[in-house]
């Protein structure tokens, strides 16, 4: 029907500017310490590493839609409303990351830090599903993101995470980490199928 496809152009440069507005707040939660010498610095280490990991989960996301939106030609309503929901989760982790740092990876932020996480890529996976049904099983799309072995990998391994932070929250937070690292090795299935 008429109007039924929305250029793409539109999703991605919303994406863009809610994902910069998601780092943008994230750093902001790290406040100037009062005090001129290194040692005013050390408190803030927390706060820090809980950033960086948020920083780089972000930017993963943030690379993966990039390179998706590549091999996509148009979008429908089901995909607009299906990275929303992905983008809902994304702006939750300025909060998760936030409580992780200040209370020093204890049990409840950690777990509440997973949780997040875990839903963001299931909304992932969502908006990977949704696009390949609009662009149907014979896409390049479809053929690029194939049975998607590292997205499936990653969420058990974010309720492994979940599950350790029960007997040791760093276990928990070193299980998330090891996600992230998953992903910054370079993912070329897109490159490959265009």
């Amino acid at each position: 029907p008429a109007g039924a496809f929305v250029h793409k152009g539109r999703l991605e440069a919303f994406s863009d500017g809610v994902i910069a507005i998601v780092i943008t707040i994230m750093v902001l939660e790290i406040k100037v310490p009062h005090g001129e010498s290194v040692q005013a610095l050390l408190p803030l280490w927390p706060k820090f590493v809980s950033y960086l990991l948020s920083f780089l989960y972000v930017g993963i996301y943030w690379n993966n839609h990039h390179h998706t939106m590549q091999a996509v030609r148009s979008v429908d309503g089901s995909v607009l409303w299906s990275n929303l929901h992905l983008l809902f989760w994304l702006s939750l982790l300025p909060f998760s990351t936030g409580w992780m740092g200040e209370n020093h990876f204890a049990r409840q932020p950690v777990l509440l830090y997973g949780m997040n996480l875990s839903l963001a890529a299931v909304a992932y996976f969502i908006w990977l599903r949704t696009l390949v049904a609009h662009h149907g099983a014979k896409s390049t799309l479809a053929s690029a993101i194939g049975s998607d072995y590292k997205g499936k990998l990653s969420l058990i391994l974010y309720a492994l995470g979940m599950a350790a932070t029960f007997l040791s929250p760093a276990l928990g937070f070193l299980t998330y980490c090891s996600v992230a690292v998953m992903w910054i090795i370079p993912d070329r299935r897109m490159q490959r199928a265009l």
